[in-house]
């Protein structure tokens, strides 16, 4: 039985980013578990678990909400990517790699929010 979240691809694609980003980070050196990789890892959650609470609260507003926080969780991911890459904790490639996959996530992830907004607007 799958749950409802799971029926937006914007979710399935954060849900791919945040596999991939549990297993770059499971090279970084072992001092950086709590900086780097902690951060990377709890930002591409965050992205899935907000999408997963929002779409289980009552109305697009608290969806919207949700929403716009996995969207910040990009944008942090993005950043903690960035430094990973210009300190060479990650190869050019990989980084594009997964860049290619957050960028993906979030242009799915906005397109969710813009439909939650457009579908409250037009509710009232």
């Amino acid at each position: 039985m799958s749950m409802p979240y799971e029926r937006f691809e914007a979710w399935r694609a954060s849900y791919r980013l945040a596999m991939q980003v549990y297993e770059l980070t499971r090279e970084f050196p072992k001092h950086e578990l709590y900086g780097l990789v902690s951060q990377a890892r709890r930002a591409a959650f965050s992205v899935i678990a907000n999408i997963a609470e929002g779409s289980a609260k009552r109305g697009d507003g608290e969806f919207g909400r949700f929403l716009d926080i996995a969207i910040g969780s990009l944008s942090e991911l993005a950043c903690a990517l960035s430094l990973s890459r210009d300190l060479g904790l990650v190869s050019p490639e990989d980084w594009s790699r997964v860049d290619k996959m957050r960028d993906e996530a979030g242009k799915l992830t906005w397109g969710l929010y813009r439909s939650v907004r457009k579908q409250r607007r037009t509710a009232r």
